[in-house]
């Protein structure tokens, strides 16, 4: 299984020029924890979630958003998508072709394909004791 088969395709995407309130009624209507940062092209600048929105301070969505974005081509397995989750300690990373965003898969579409039946093989980390 790859991403292509999990993912969300119509993405949902904020402005840097939105408010915070605009973003917080986005996030609410829609009912997601984060979006990519999109200018009116398209570009991806970033992405935002929920944490940013509590925790950190500003006007705008581009002054609170995280401007490093972690994302996958379509063919990614779902183990090595986990994987990066994991690794990077991010609820979510967009699907590209190219430059231009095509999806996204948060950890909900791996529990959704999980419920499903579908068989992914994920690792989980071994700690030390």
């Amino acid at each position: 299984m790859v991403a292509k088969d999990i993912m969300t395709k119509k993405v949902i995407t904020i402005a840097p020029t939105a408010s915070l309130k605009e973003l917080a009624r986005t996030l609410t209507r829609n009912r997601i924890s984060g979006a990519p940062v999109a200018d009116k092209n398209g570009k991806i600048l970033g992405v935002v979630s929920e944490a940013d929105l509590v925790a950190k301070k500003g006007k705008q969505v581009k002054a609170i958003m995280s401007p490093t974005v972690l994302s996958v081509t379509e063919d990614a397995p779902v183990e090595k998508i986990a994987s990066l989750m994991i690794t990077h300690k991010v609820k979510r990373l967009l699907v590209l072709r190219g430059e231009k965003l095509v999806g996204i898969v948060s950890r909900s579409d791996i529990v959704r394909a999980i419920a499903m039946g579908q068989h992914i093989a994920l690792h989980t980390p071994v700690y030390d004791l």
